[in-house]
């Protein structure tokens, strides 16, 4: 039985659609999300008060959180999990993952990064949208 699943699911490759969404944990996590991935431990610029009202979508920010060594793993460990993920969810019938990336504030590290895992799982053939819910609020400590 196992050799006739193989072989099916060779024959017809599963297509699942990704919806990634940055947030702020302090805003809350987004209703839809599935699946979440915690970036608070990627150093933060927010403490750097040159890039503090800078988001991650611009390149003084996304050098920063990507010049975190923690940063690389977590990438590299979170784009394999998401395609191992993708792939599972898919051969279940699934055509939609949500999949929300945290930090505290939803501007700076989980926009970076979603960012750069939307251009990896993109450049692997999976259909990716992209949201950044929490990178226009303002942050109440400043």
């Amino acid at each position: 039985m196992s050799e006739v699943s193989t072989s099916a699911e060779a024959q017809a490759p599963a297509v699942l659609r990704i919806a990634m969404s940055s947030f702020g944990f302090k805003f809350g996590v987004p209703a839809e999300a599935e699946w979440l991935v915690d970036v608070r431990m990627v150093r933060n610029p927010f403490w750097v008060l040159e890039l503090r009202p800078h988001t991650g979508l611009e390149e003084s920010v996304r050098e920063y959180v990507l010049g975190d060594p923690v940063t690389s793993e977590l990438i590299d460990r979170t784009h394999a999990l998401l395609l191992w993920s993708a792939q599972r969810f898919a051969e279940r019938g699934r055509e939609l993952l949500n999949v929300g990336v945290g930090c505290t504030g939803g501007r700076h590290r989980s926009v970076a990064l979603v960012e750069v895992l939307a251009e990896r799982l993109r450049r692997d053939g999976i259909e990716v949208t992209v949201n950044h819910r929490d990178i226009d609020k303002p942050d109440p400590r400043w």
